[in-house]
């Protein structure tokens, strides 16, 4: 297998569409990778946090990997999320993923149970060894209650070539320069990506990758531009963009999880979507939506 990919540039975390009895939503779900790839971005991510990935079977999120990587069509790189709290549907998973076509896969660390280190790294190495298709980790430690460690990710590198790089959703710029130095210090080709979109500027600053931030759904242009502007050095827009793009993070905060607050924003973006989320998740309330109508017309996104 080539591990050769390296995954950069702006790539959404793509949300589920759902209709309201719960179903997947094909129409849907291609209107809204269609915009995507229409609007310019590097790639697609599929079944992550935002794609309510934890709320399915592992049939269901058969379904929409497949649906997707068919929809995209080659057009830009495919990402599906096959994370679980069980290695054996991981191994599932990610077979599946390469039989539809992916370009890669992203693992975030089971959850529920905590792991000794040890444990924790006999199932990411199981999931290396066997996979067919590039690897990357997913680092969410404030859902899944333990940080994966530059060390710890080094450590997985050195012994697996099928991992490629790392989803990094912490809210800490130290554990990305460290990830940084310490893993592409080593392997530089290692796509190191962020989670959050006020660190998207210091990650690239640092010599990161990219982002995979939920706000690429409606607003995919001002990372997008970003990145770009960035690449050519045009520090002063540079800065402008992320004066804005440094606002969004707002969003998160009006409901948890966050997942309702991204589909309102979609639809409030001017992309006719349904907004259903699948339970425990419920719709955003009248009031929360007031407020993330103001956020996103005081970015000038509405």
């Amino acid at each position: 297998m080539s591990t050769s990919k390296n995954f950069k540039g702006v790539i959404p975390p793509v949300s589920t569409i759902f209709t309201e009895d719960g179903t997947f939503d094909t129409e849907g779900m291609g209107k809204l990778i269609n915009n995507l790839i229409t609007r310019g971005v590097d790639g697609l991510f599929f079944l992550g946090t935002g794609g309510e990935f934890s709320q399915l079977s592992v049939d269901e999120r058969k379904q929409v990997a497949e649906y997707a990587v068919k929809e995209v069509n080659g057009r830009v790189p495919v990402l599906i999320g096959t994370g679980s709290t069980s290695t054996r549907d991981v191994l599932v998973l990610n077979e599946h993923a390469k039989k539809i076509g992916a370009d890669g896969v992203v693992v975030i660390n089971p959850f529920y149970m905590k792991l000794s280190e040890e444990n924790l790294y006999h199932h990411y190495s199981r999931i290396a060894k066997a996979a067919d298709l590039p690897v990357l980790l997913y680092n969410f430690p404030a859902l899944t209650g333990q940080d994966l460690s530059a060390d710890f990710i080094l450590k997985l590198v050195k012994e697996h070539d099928s991992i490629v790089g790392i989803k990094e959703t912490v809210d800490n710029i130290n554990h990305i320069r460290e990830v940084i130095h310490t893993v592409k210090g080593y392997k530089p080709d290692f796509s190191v990506l962020c989670g959050f979109e006020d660190l998207f500027l210091n990650t690239l600053s640092l010599g990161g990758d990219g982002i995979i931030a939920a706000t690429g759904n409606f607003a995919p242009e001002l990372s997008i531009d970003l990145y770009r502007s960035f690449r050519k050095e045009e520090y002063t827009k540079v800065l402008e963009l992320n004066e804005q793009l440094t606002n969004l993070p707002a969003i998160y905060k009006l409901d948890s999880p966050f997942i309702n607050v991204i589909k309102e924003a979609i639809a409030e973006c001017g992309l006719e979507i349904s907004t259903a989320v699948l339970p425990p998740s419920g719709k955003l309330s009248a009031d929360k939506k007031e407020q993330l109508k103001k956020i996103l017309s005081d970015i000038k996104l509405r």
